[in-house]
């Protein structure tokens, strides 16, 4: 059915008059008659009684009138909602992310983009980086706040925040009271690590680190996520290296330190999907660079509460 049929017989029922319809329409009242007419065979029915003093709405027509306006209402909308989509300030985006990073960067990221950007619906789901880099790549996920970079096809990262590692003890351990920790003093301690098949490159980190001061950890128990970890640390089981950002998981039992050995840099990176949903992408990855610059204009080092 021709939209132009439907704004003509609103019009005319709105009007009850061919002549004012015609003039509020800028056209001659023979091609409107028509359009009418025309509209009520499509149909089958008579929209409009329609004597040389008056026009009128038929039961049929006044039923057909309100659906009509909910018709157009409907594709005024549609036009809406397609135009902010192609301008990027309505749409949809699946956002990724590891457990550590909710204490990071990403927060604040989250929250501008809320603030800037409400008809923008956000779907947020914890995987590791390594889950993360696989739905990128099969395009399950827009973006992801992840431990490392390895770049696929329409697929780009960047760093967004440096953090270091941090020890965590529990709360009872002979040096938990120190300000920080060296980690020669950990060398006989059983390890609660991240495992090393779902994130490689973190967990060579830590062992690299670790190795380079003479220390071979004892791995004991393995967790995927960092909030188990430190609830295995809490539970006796072991004491752990972590990204710094994992002290905003702040709980009875146990306590986080510096490590005393110059820790290596740990970054948290923001990746991307480049061959779709650009406008709204972009506008999230410019929030991703407002909360990079207002942290110390570059990629931020968390601090950790001793």
């Amino acid at each position: 059915m021709d939209i132009r049929k439907l704004r003509y017989f609103i019009t005319v029922a709105e009007e009850l008059h061919f002549h004012r319809a015609a003039e509020k329409l800028n056209m001659t009242q023979p091609p409107l008659s028509q359009q009418i007419q025309n509209l009520e065979e499509e149909l089958g029915v008579k929209l409009l009684e329609r004597t040389k003093k008056m026009v009128r709405l038929t039961p049929a027509g006044a039923v057909f009138l309100e659906q009509a306006r909910l018709i157009m209402a409907q594709l005024e909308r549609s036009i809406q909602l397609t135009q902010k989509a192609d301008q990027g300030i309505f749409g949809h985006l699946t956002i990724a992310f590891v457990d550590s990073a909710s204490g990071s960067i990403m927060v604040d990221v989250l929250r501008k983009f809320r603030v800037a950007y409400p008809q923008i619906e956000l779907t947020l789901r914890e995987m590791t980086s390594s889950e993360q880099l696989q739905a990128l790549e099969d395009g399950q996920i827009h973006i992801g706040f992840l431990r490392y970079e390895d770049h696929a096809r329409h697929v780009s990262f960047r760093a967004c925040q440096m953090e270091t590692l941090i020890a965590v003890l529990p709360d009872h351990h002979p040096l938990a009271s120190q300000t920080q920790v060296s980690i020669r003093e950990l060398a006989n301690e059983d390890f609660i690590l991240f495992p090393r098949h779902l994130g490689s490159p973190f967990h060579r980190l830590v062992l690299d680190y670790c190795r380079e001061h003479g220390v071979d950890p004892r791995i004991t128990q393995e967790a995927i996520q960092m909030y188990t970890i430190v609830n295995l640390v809490a539970a006796g089981m072991g004491i752990s290296i972590v990204p710094s950002s994992v002290d905003v998981f702040q709980r009875k039992g146990v306590v986080f330190l510096p490590l005393a050995e110059n820790p290596p840099s740990v970054p948290l990176y923001t990746a991307w999907r480049t061959d779709t949903n650009q406008e709204v992408i972009s506008r999230f990855m410019n929030i991703v660079d407002e909360c990079v610059k207002g942290n110390e204009q570059g990629p931020r080092m968390t601090k950790v509460n001793s």
